[in-house]
């Protein structure tokens, strides 16, 4: 195994590495040398270099125009569908090798690992070896720069390699499932399932053992229509939740015959789940029905026709090779999940253009059975194997917009298993909300009329996609006319520079118009933070914006009526249908039937708010005009409402027609107690209002179990008040020394991007001087999923990040050993926000509201310090005006001081011990606050 004999080169904060031959053609002879970012940059304008994550060297030389040899596309191609850090020292243990000892070490290891790679495509037994060839033909004629080097590496097969289409597997119909058998489980049962799954010598927790029983009484048979049984359990982080939900599932799902749904917030929970779930539901026969499958929406998964047009020429330049890529990836993929599943999260950054997200069906197109590869689609595939699942793991909003409108109402989930329970709230919000943008109209328009103008792609409209119930039924024929004609009032390409011109066509862009001149109007700043978006309430409208919303809602509703025309055409067709309507035509007809259904309540949602315009409130929603604003850039306007309690809608689709509901969380409840931490015990009222079972009248059952944690030696809260807030050369140097003294493995969060990005800007470069890497969300080119896995891979690197790190981060041991918050996470004070504060100030509790908001977030943060018995951390807030009635959201018995900045460093430096702190008295004030 050879180096690869070309020049190599690393670039991080901490400077510039380039290795290569003293004389032309002579590796033996190789130097690796740091440079300066000029002659780095000279040196890859000049040939292509081997690297490492060709954006984020781009980034760090203030390059954008960079290309090379990326070390990651080559192993995407001969390794796809397998996980590696894309870091220097990830690459190396992922192939083997001896990982650098530092920045000057990596080129050397870039060639390395190069050689490796290439060898690879010669052995014998290379596990994705069928494909390649074929592959790698496509890619030397789009000039993929490690075609020339590969090509000599890979032989020509014996036989033909199969076309990826011709080799994926098809899915098989199966019988209809009867209904699950009215089982009930027995305490001592579910103790045995627990034991079975935790295994022998495992040590025993009576706080697992009882969430498991608790859990275990929603499965029990409902006792009448609209009463489901919900169980809301708070258990600690530690207890051992995930084993202990799955105890009394997979015992339910085998005496009953039935599917049980968990669904989470965060895609790395689900992650956690499919590999927890092996011992409660095994692996499943090879070829047979899995019992454990994972669901997510539509949209994050592999379109395979997609997929064939982007190969055949959809894709241009480097979106071509990366479609060539993502064929290679599809082949191996265990399910053709390429947001959070086995696709690579970095591949699609070492693409400029979104060209991932443009290989899923984003659009709601799907021609279901009138697609050719219909039988072999990952989305058909996983929506059939949950059907005859055991456990089907999914999302929140995925469980939520199924029981709303899904297809199949016998398939819709009956005993579902919300873990990060706290987040059902926040879910039902976004699930059941209404939007009448720009960018939501000009979607809307183009998929009824297709494409218009120079347009490419395979975007087809109405017509397209129904010509034959055209031919067939006149009045479906007319109907879908009429669509499109009645869609030509909606927004069109170049709407937001029209608007903003002064210039707006059709009734749509007038009511846009008018609403991005009211906000401005109504402005208490002047427009000067331009970072940010803008709203104003829906109030006091005059009568000409009144008359505006009338002609846009007459022209929503003369496209509204030919579509539910449409639906009951296609209705009728497939209720009795002509000799042609054959299994998938039906099929095809019933995709589309439920995908105008979609589009017709949205438009219906969208319509009864342009009614309410000018009449009196509906104390149900809350309404507002917004424009939103991205670095000083629009980028839409628009309408919105939102439930004033998303519960209630919840409440209708997802929990009256269910028959057992579990709600769990380690910070479900608000802890609303003393200050230092002494709770005065669980605030449950907030934890049922947020459930949504007070609107079925249905008394839930209430489970809580503390953290099995030594809270009081494991960790530590320091809240330091020597930092002014505002100055951000204070607070960026506070960040640079805490990273510092804890030697990295620090997670930092921010409440707003721009102080995010101004902190790394002035530290990140003098802590990679000392051998501190850090990264940052909107800053590093690359998805937050592969930001995790590059922390949690590093001890020594630190992550900067705002409300996605928060919680679903799940980074055990010494890689997470201080977490720092840059000020107390204050609500936004939004129109939404406030109609919800002052309905709660109407029971007395505005002030409480908030106070619950940020104890949940600062719950949720510490949450990510501590999570085994052996993790030792320190909690940091940089806020001088910590009020002392939110430091109850610790977990009791956690050490909270009140300390200077220099204080806290000498603090963290000395670690986590359970004993008196070494520092003075004099550097800390000595109460526990």
């Amino acid at each position: 195994m050879k180096p690869l004999q070309i020049p190599a080169i690393h670039a991080s904060h901490g400077g510039c590495w380039l290795r290569r031959p003293d004389l032309v053609g002579d590796m033996l002879g190789a130097t690796t040398r740091g440079v300066g970012k000029g002659e780095a940059i000279m040196a890859v304008s000049d040939t292509p270099l081997l690297m490492l994550n060709a954006p984020l060297v781009a980034s760090r030389l203030g390059y954008p125009d960079l290309s090379g040899l990326d070390l990651l596309e080559l192993f995407a191609f001969v390794h796809p569908a397998r996980f590696v850090v894309p870091t220097p020292k990830g690459m190396a243990h992922a192939l083997g090798l001896e990982p650098p000892a530092g920045d000057a070490d990596v080129p050397e290891l870039l060639q390395r690992a190069a050689g490796a790679l290439l060898a690879t495509c010669e052995a014998e037994d290379w596990p994705e070896r069928e494909g390649a060839w074929t592959a790698l033909q496509s890619l030397v004629r789009l000039r993929w720069p490690w075609a020339g080097l590969v090509t000599p590496h890979l032989r020509k097969p014996e036989k033909a390699e199969r076309w990826l289409f011709a080799r994926l597997p098809e899915w098989e119909e199966a019988p209809e499932r009867p209904q699950p058998a009215q089982v009930v489980l027995g305490a001592a049962e579910i103790g045995l399932r627990l034991s079975a799954l935790t295994g022998e010598g495992a040590e025993e927790r009576a706080s697992q053992l009882a969430f498991a029983e608790a859990v275990g009484a929603a499965f029990a048979p409902r006792r009448g229509t609209r009463e489901p049984h919900v169980v809301l359990a708070q258990a600690g982080t530690g207890t051992g939740k995930t084993l202990g939900y799955l105890a009394p599932a997979s015992l339910w799902s085998a005496k009953s015959g039935g599917t049980v749904w968990v669904s989470t917030y965060t895609k790395a929970l689900q992650r956690q789940l499919r590999r927890e779930s092996r011992r409660a539901y095994g692996e499943g026969a090879a070829g047979g029905q899995q019992p454990v499958v994972v669901r997510k929406g539509r949209e994050n998964y592999l379109c395979l026709l997609n997929l064939e047009d982007a190969l055949q020429g959809g894709f241009q330049g480097r979106a071509a090779i990366l479609a060539q890529l993502v064929a290679r990836w599809a082949a191996y993929s265990q399910d053709g999940d390429m947001i959070g599943g086995d696709l690579p999260g970095w591949l699609g950054t070492l693409f400029r253009k979104r060209g991932v997200t443009a290989l899923t069906d984003q659009r709601g197109e799907c021609v279901y059975a009138g697609c050719p590869h219909y039988r072999k689609c990952f989305i058909e595939r996983s929506a059939r194997a949950s059907a005859g699942a055991e456990l089907v793991i999914a999302n929140h909003a995925l469980v939520m917009v199924n029981a709303a409108r899904g297809r199949d109402i016998a398939n819709r989930p009956t005993r579902v298993v919300f873990d990060e329970g706290h987040h059902v709230f926040e879910a039902a919000d976004s699930t059941f909300s209404a939007a009448l943008t720009g960018a939501e109209t000009i979607e809307l328009r183009r998929w009824v009329i297709g494409p218009e103008g120079k347009s490419r792609g395979r975007r087809r409209g109405l017509s397209a996609r129904l010509a034959d119930v055209a031919s067939y039924d006149e009045q479906g024929a007319l109907a879908i006319t009429e669509a499109v004609e009645a869609a030509q009032a909606l927004p069109s390409d170049g709407w937001l520079g029209r608007i903003v011109e002064g210039a707006p066509f059709g009734p749509v862009e007038d009511l846009l118009g008018a609403v991005r001149a009211l906000v401005y109007a109504r402005d208490e700043n002047g427009g000067s933070e331009a970072g940010y978006g803008l709203e104003t309430e829906v109030a006091q409208l005059d009568g000409p914006f009144v008359e505006i919303a009338g002609r846009a809602q007459e022209a929503l509703e003369a496209l509204r009526q030919p579509l539910v025309r449409l639906g009951l055409r296609l209705e009728a067709l497939i209720e009795d249908g002509p000799d042609w309507l054959d299994g998938p035509a039906r099929a095809r007809i019933e995709g589309a039937r439920g995908a105008i259904g979609w589009r017709s309540d949205l438009i219906g949602g969208w319509i009864a708010l342009l009614a309410r315009l000018g009449g009196p409130a509906d104390r149900d929603f809350v309404d507002w005009l917004a424009v939103d604003r991205s670095d000083g850039r629009e980028w839409d306007i628009g309408l919105h409402r939102h439930y004033l309690d998303p519960m209630k809608p919840f409440a209708e689709t997802v929990l009256a027609p269910a028959h057992g509901v579990v709600l769990t969380s380690a910070t479900l409840c608000d802890r609303s107690g003393a200050s230092g931490g002494e709770t005065g015990g669980d605030d449950w009222d907030s934890a049922v209002t947020r459930s949504g079972a007070q609107h079925l009248e249905v008394a839930p059952k209430l489970f809580s179990a503390e953290s099995p944690f030594d809270y009081a030696a494991q960790a530590e809260v320091l809240i330091v008040t020597d930092v002014a807030k505002g100055d951000i050369a204070a607070l960026a140097g506070a960040y640079g020394r805490l990273i510092e003294s804890a030697g990295g493995g620090v997670l930092g969060l921010f409440t707003a991007i721009r102080r995010l990005r101004a902190v790394y800007g002035r530290i990140a470069d003098r802590l990679a001087r000392a051998g501190l890497p850090l990264y940052a969300q909107h800053v590093d080119p690359i998805d937050t999923g592969t930001l995790v896995d590059i922390f949690r891979d590093d001890p020594r690197a630190s992550l900067l990040g705002t409300d996605a790190l928060r919680d679903g981060v799940d980074v055990p041991g010494d890689s997470l050993r201080l977490v720092v918050m840059e000020q107390v996470p204050w609500p936004k004070p939004s129109i939404l926000h406030r109609a919800r504060r002052l309905a709660a100030k109407d029971s007395g509790g505005g002030q409480r509201h908030d106070d619950r908001i940020i104890r949940a977030r600062l719950a949720q943060a510490f949450g990510r310090l501590i999570r085994s018995g052996t993790d030792r951390g320190h909690f940091v807030v940089l806020s001088a005006a910590f009020p002392s009635r939110l430091l109850s959201a610790f977990p009791p018995g956690t050490p909270v001081r009140r300390v200077t900045l220099d204080a806290a460093l000498q603090l963290i430096a000395a670690g986590v011990s359970g004993s008196e702190p070494a520092a003075s008295p004099a550097a800390i004030d000595g109460r526990t606050a």
